[in-house]
């Protein structure tokens, strides 16, 4: 029998197994599974400013003051960012804030929530 894989949020080992993903019962954390084909060393291991992994779908916080290009406002430490996507690039994170809108940001000014 094949043993779950823990929690990466938690590190929890009660996880389940529904349908097409995991889950942790303790955190509420829901987590996709590798496809046979899928090997995880093909995506770049993108980290925080604080070492902690980011995968598609976390909340982060800003940790340092960020200036809009183009614009007068600011992205001010501790705002909240849900639901980010990883992509390539000098600006590894894609994501929506709110009262601003879409924008990148690089992970080093970040910290996983």
């Amino acid at each position: 029998m094949n043993a779950m894989p823990p929690c990466p949020s938690c590190a929890s080992e009660f996880t389940y197994h529904d349908g097409l993903q995991y889950v942790c019962p303790e955190c509420a954390h829901e987590w996709a599974q590798a496809s046979p084909g899928e090997d995880a060393d093909d995506a770049p291991a993108i980290r925080d400013a604080n070492g902690n992994l980011l995968v598609d779908g976390d909340t982060v916080t800003v940790i340092k003051d960020l200036k809009v290009k183009g614009a007068s406002s600011v992205v001010k430490v501790g705002t909240k960012v849900k639901n980010i996507r990883l992509v390539e690039g000098d600006h590894d994170i894609d994501c929506r804030i709110d009262g601003i809108g879409a924008m990148k940001l690089k992970s080093q000014f970040v910290k996983k929530a």
